[in-house]
């Protein structure tokens, strides 16, 4: 455009420098454009200078520091039984004198202990005299390096009064314990279940006979001392024919 052209008909330039870059570059690569921004931006770095090892050739690097040891969970007291003397053990004791031999309380569970050849009164005072009316378990424990050996177990129940009694006596493995089918008929299939385990003689019981094993079975599996394995290989091999496989 001549240059005695009015003013007002001149292009403005743009601010901070021509509108157009110099002749031969491309537009692109023109300093501040987004183009040329987005190509220095993808640009990968530097590759960082490796660092000199701390630890001297020919040196082997240091173990790595041992972790601390973690301290043992700390154990949960034993729970211990309590002495038992309430009423209704000194109401026991005043009926039974020393037949009476120990009683405990543990986990809210009150425990006797009696004599065995007055294991049957005691149970029927416990029916009639302190409505223990429900007999919810009868069973045994082996203990077979203690003299007399078997816990014979009651666990008696009381509805009138919603409460639970345990009543044990023990006997030698050859002593017999008396029958309570008199006092609660369904002692009958549990005790034949025990004698049937373990081998424990219930004096005066109508119709002892083993119940879960078959007639010919020889020992008594819920003892301590008995090998499960040699006897049912045995009883296998001569009643079926076959070997066990166990």
């Amino acid at each position: 455009m001549p240059d005695d052209a009015p003013e007002k008909d001149r292009p403005l330039a743009p601010v901070g420098g021509s509108a157009e870059p110099p002749e031969g570059t491309p537009k692109d690569a023109a300093a501040g454009s987004p183009a040329a921004e987005m190509k220095e931006t993808a640009k990968p770095p530097a590759p960082a200078a490796p660092t000199a090892s701390a630890t001297p050739a020919g040196t082997k690097p240091a173990a790595p520091a041992a972790r601390p040891a973690v301290p043992a969970a700390p154990k949960e007291p034993a729970i211990k039984p309590l002495p038992l003397d309430n009423e209704l053990v000194q109401r026991m004791k005043s009926r039974f004198g020393a037949a009476i031999q120990e009683a405990w309380l543990d986990r809210k569970q009150s425990i006797i202990v009696v004599a065995r050849g007055l294991l049957a009164e005691v149970a029927r005072s416990c029916r009639d005299d302190e409505e223990f009316d429900m007999l919810t378990d009868l069973t045994a424990v082996d203990w077979p390096k203690r003299e007399k050996r078997f816990d014979v177990v009651l666990n008696l129940y009381s509805f009138a009064r919603n409460e639970r009694l345990r009543i044990k006596a023990m006997a030698g493995e050859n002593e017999s314990i008396p029958s309570l089918c008199a006092v609660w008929p369904a002692a009958n299939w549990m005790e034949r279940e025990v004698f049937d385990m373990f081998g424990i003689v219930f004096e005066g019981h109508p119709n002892l006979q083993r119940i879960l094993m078959p007639d010919e079975w020889e020992g008594y599996p819920l003892r301590k001392d008995y090998d499960i394995l040699r006897q049912d290989t045995a009883w296998v091999r001569e009643n079926l024919g076959i070997e066990s496989g166990q």
